[in-house]
């Protein structure tokens, strides 16, 4: 028996189709195709729809399809969405599946702004971890280190040499919602990243394969920050000009290093372990 359409406020929604502005607008939010001063990004499904409730989240418009809404707990989403945005709409089942990239969406879609965190608002942990990307390029791994980040309790993600929009389709969809949940700071140079660090008396580890300590003999005492680099090029050469320690993965196979995103999984995975264990 297939599911039943769930009821909505129909004078809530404004009906639209393919080609209006707004929908438009989305597209050009999901190819990455336009300047997006605002931060803005496009989010499905319910679960980030969730995130974005939790985390009170700006919602600049919303879009629902009624042909893929066959739940109470979806219809329950929409209209909390539907309350916070200034913007909603309804489209076709055509007209929908042109925007998502699920191969079963639940109906729901919004454009919404990315949280703004300031470095002048940062307030370390005492014990806590910092996840550093300089110059990542790929915005899919930058995703999946901001979710790694979520997973292992990272307090923040700092970037330097920004080489992605933070509100890349991949980016978001890699982070699977985490970009909503871990604050990213930004910073307009590497020298004012490690001021900032050095000021709160983090031991800093620059991930290179040509250390001579591996990362499972550092104790990972008190606050710290892993470095990692651009997929190409590395770690940036000013990092290098600071009293800084390195640390290495030991590479057993013939390749001579791991995928960025690995990388730090291992690296944050095991600092935060090994702070964990003393505690308890």
């Amino acid at each position: 028996m297939a599911n039943e359409i769930v009821r909505i406020d129909e004078s809530k929604y404004r009906a639209i189709g393919e080609q209006n502005p707004t929908i438009k607008w989305v597209k050009s939010l999901i190819i990455n195709s336009k300047p997006n001063p605002d931060r803005l990004f496009v989010a499905e499904g319910i679960f980030t729809h969730k995130l974005i409730l939790d985390n009170a989240v700006k919602v600049r418009a919303f879009v629902i399809c009624r042909e893929f809404m066959h739940t109470a707990e979806v219809a329950s989403v929409a209209e909390q969405i539907s309350s916070i945005s200034p913007e909603c709409y309804e489209v076709s089942a055509k007209t929908f599946l042109k925007l998502s990239e699920r191969e079963k969406p639940d109906g729901l879609l919004c454009v919404a702004q990315l949280p703004v965190y300031r470095v002048e608002d940062f307030r370390p942990q005492s014990d806590g971890v910092v996840l550093v990307l300089d110059g990542v390029e790929i915005p899919g791994n930058i995703g999946t280190m901001v979710r790694m980040a979520d997973g292992a309790g990272v307090e923040a993600v700092f970037i330097c040499n920004r080489k992605a929009r933070l509100t890349h389709p991949k980016l978001i969809k890699g982070s699977l919602g985490a970009i909503l949940t871990v604050p990213i700071y930004e910073f307009d140079s590497v020298q004012e990243c490690y001021s900032l660090l050095n000021r709160y008396g983090y031991t800093t580890y620059l991930a290179d394969t040509r250390a001579e300590r591996f990362y499972y003999e550092e104790s990972f005492e008190g606050p710290t920050a892993f470095v990692m680099g651009s997929e190409r090029y590395g770690i940036s050469r000013q990092w290098y000009e600071y009293p800084l320690a390195l640390t290495a993965i030991p590479m057993l196979g013939k390749c001579d290093s791991l995928n960025v995103g690995v990388a730090a999984t291992v690296l944050v995975y095991e600092a935060v372990s090994k702070k964990l264990m003393r505690r308890d």
